[in-house]
């Protein structure tokens, strides 16, 4: 299962700026699982974010999600939409289709990064 995840500002961005830092160790801790498989602020960043999560059931997300430094302090909500993939990519099938073990945390997956 995939899980999209919209994180929406409560207030302005300004509001969610003493929580980045900690919001960015969740986001790196949920990639380091295996759990996320990309994370990113909207454009405009104004809005928030999103968040594709991978191989945990609607009720783990559920828990995941409310744990994110910018919910738990009221800055920001998430909204989830579970998808069953019915077509994919073909870049995507091999990784989407293997079974999905969450490494521990103590063993990090590789991060790309974008920019």
């Amino acid at each position: 299962m995939l899980h999209v995840l919209i994180v929406s500002y409560t207030g302005s961005e300004e509001d969610a700026a003493p929580f980045v830092r900690d919001h960015v160790e969740y986001l790196e801790r949920h990639h380091a699982d295996g759990v996320f498989l990309v994370s990113g602020p909207t454009v405009p960043s104004s809005q928030g974010g999103a968040i594709v999560a991978y191989g945990v059931d609607r009720e783990t997300i559920e828990r995941i999600s409310a744990e994110d430094p910018f919910v738990v302090n009221g800055v920001a909500t998430h909204t989830i939409t579970t998808i069953e993939p019915g077509r994919v990519h073909p870049a995507l099938a091999a990784p989407l289709s293997a079974p999905h073990r969450c490494r521990n945390a103590d063993r990090p997956v590789g991060l790309i990064p974008l920019q």
